[in-house]
C-alpha cells in the first residue's frame, strides 16, 4: 500500500478538478456508494476503515492528537459493539457527510512522503574520484 493510497488520492483529486465531466459523473455514484456501505450509519468516519496492518498507517495513527485518537478508538469499538449486536445507530445519531472530514490522510500521506525519501537517500551510492 505504499504508493497504492497516494495514488488513489491524487487520482480522485485530479479527476475533481481537471475533468469536470467525469467529476460530474462520479459524484452521485460516489454518494450512492456511500450511503450503500453504511459506515455513517454506524458512526465511523471514511478514514476509520483504513486498515491498520501496513507500517504507514500505524506510524500515522501514532502522530494523531490525543483527543483524535481517543475519538477514532471509541467509534471503532462502538461500531464493532453495534456490528455485534446486529444494529445501527439511532438515525439522529448517524454521521453526517459534512461530519465526514479526512483526518488521517494528511499523516498517511506525509508519512508516505518520508518513507519515499528514506528510501531514496539509503539507496544513493557514493562516488569517490
Amino acid at each position: 500500500m505504499t504508493g497504492s493510497y497516494l495514488r488513489t488520492y491524487f487520482l480522485a483529486k485530479y479527476i475533481t478538478s481537471n475533468v469536470p465531466a467525469l467529476a460530474k459523473l462520479i459524484t452521485p455514484l460516489q454518494g450512492f456508494l456511500i450511503e450503500t456501505n453504511g459506515y455513517r450509519k454506524m458512526g465511523l468516519r471514511y478514514d476509520d476503515l483504513i486498515a491498520e496492518e501496513n507500517p504507514i498507517v500505524q506510524k500515522a495513527i501514532n502522530r494523531l492528537p490525543p483527543k483524535e485518537y481517543y475519538d477514532r478508538v471509541f467509534r471503532i469499538r462502538r461500531a464493532h459493539q453495534l456490528s455485534l449486536m446486529h444494529q445501527l445507530l439511532p438515525k439522529e445519531e448517524y454521521l453526517k457527510p459534512e461530519d465526514d472530514v479526512r483526518y488521517l490522510t494528511p499523516y498517511i500521506l506525509e508519512v508516505e512522503a518520508e518513507f519515499r525519501e528514506r528510501e531514496y537517500f539509503d539507496s544513493a551510492s557514493v562516488v569517490k574520484k
